[in-house]
C-alpha cells in the first residue's frame, strides 16, 4: 500500500512538473510511474487470487493469475513507451524550451520515492515474476530519475535541449528490453512451456537409472505458477506386484523433487503397453 500511494503521488507531481518545465522525459517518467501504480493494484490482487484453494471450476487453483499479471504489467510498458519514443523522436527536429530547475527538482523527489518502493519490493522480487515485474517498474524508475537530473543539469549549464529526448529514447530502450524479456517468460508459462533450466534428458537419465525401469517416455513438463512445476509420464518397468511399483514409484518422485525442484509429479506405469516410445511422443 505504501509502494502504491508513493507511485500515484509521484505520478501526479511528475505530470504537473513536466507540463510546467515543458520536459517529456519527466512526463514519460510520470507515465511509467502510473503504470508502476497500476501494476501493483494487479500484482497484489494477482497474489491474493493465487492463494484461492482449489475448485470444480478451477482445480489447479487461480496460480497463473501472477503470470497473467506480469503479461499485462509488461505489456502495458512496449504500448505506453511506442507512443512516447514518437513523441520524442519530433523533439529531435522541434526542441522545445525547457526549465531544468524544475524537472531536477521534480525528478529529485520522485527518485527518494522510487528509491523507497524499489527496496520495498526488492525482497518479493526473488521468488516471483509477477512481483518481479512491479519490481522491474520501480527499478526502472529510479535509474530514469536519475538519468533526468543529469540531464537537467546539462540542459541548465549548456541549453542541450536534445538532451531531453536522446534520455526519453535511451530510458525506454532499457524498460522495453526488460520489459519484453518478463513477458516472454510468462508468456512461456501460459503456452505450458517446459521450465528452461529443466532437461527432459535429465529427467531421462535420473528415471533410466533405476534398475527396474527400462525407459521413460510421453514426457510432459510445464509450470502452472510460480515455483510450481508438474511432470507427467509414462515409465516402462519390469512386470512386477502393484505394491513393489508403488514403492519404486514414490522413489522416483522423490529423486525427481530432490535433484530438479519438480514438485507435482505424475507417473503412469506400464508394462510394453505404448506403440510410441519417443521421449515427448505425439498428441493425436
Amino acid at each position: 500500500m505504501t509502494t502504491m500511494t508513493l507511485n500515484f503521488v509521484i505520478t501526479a507531481a511528475q505530470i504537473i512538473g513536466g507540463l510546467i518545465s515543458g520536459s517529456l522525459s519527466l512526463i514519460s517518467d510520470a507515465l511509467h510511474n502510473l503504470s508502476d501504480g497500476i501494476s501493483i493494484i494487479i500484482t497484489y490482487v494477482a497474489i491474493k487470487l493465487k492463494q484461492k484453494d482449489n475448485s470444480h471450476k478451477h482445480t489447479f487453483g487461480l496460480k497463473r493469475a501472477e503470470i497473467l499479471a506480469a503479461v499485462i504489467n509488461a505489456s502495458a510498458l512496449i504500448i505506453i513507451y511506442g507512443f512516447i519514443f514518437f513523441e520524442a523522436i519530433s523533439r529531435f527536429t522541434e526542441p522545445k524550451e525547457i526549465k531544468p530547475s524544475l524537472m531536477m527538482l521534480v525528478a529529485s523527489i520522485g527518485l527518494i520515492a522510487n528509491v523507497i518502493g524499489t527496496f520495498l519490493l526488492k525482497r518479493d522480487s526473488v521468488d516471483s515474476l509477477n512481483v518481479r515485474s512491479s519490481y522491474l517498474h520501480l527499478l526502472s524508475d529510479t535509474i530514469s530519475s536519475v538519468a533526468i537530473i543529469a540531464g537537467g543539469i546539462a540542459i541548465y549549464l549548456w541549453k542541450s535541449y536534445w538532451v531531453d529526448p536522446l534520455l526519453t529514447i535511451l530510458i525506454g530502450f532499457y524498460i522495453v528490453k526488460e520489459s519484453y524479456e518478463i513477458l516472454s517468460n510468462a508468456v512461456h508459462v501460459l503456452m505450458e512451456g517446459a521450465p528452461p533450466e529443466i532437461s527432459l534428458h535429465e529427467i531421462k537419465k535420473i528415471v533410466e537409472a533405476f534398475q527396474e525401469v527400462d525407459d521413460i517416455h510421453h514426457i510432459h513438463l510445464w509450470t502452472i505458477g510460480e515455483n510450481d512445476v508438474h511432470l507427467e509420464a509414462h515409465v516402462n518397468i519390469a512386470d512386477m506386484k502393484i505394491s513393489q511399483s508403488d514403492r519404486l514409484r514414490k522413489e522416483i518422485e522423490k529423486t525427481l523433487q530432490n535433484n530438479l525442484g519438480i514438485n507435482h509429479i505424475t507417473l503412469q506405469f506400464e508394462c510394453n503397453q505404448c506403440l510410441d516410445e519417443g521421449l515427448i511422443g505425439q498428441h493425436k
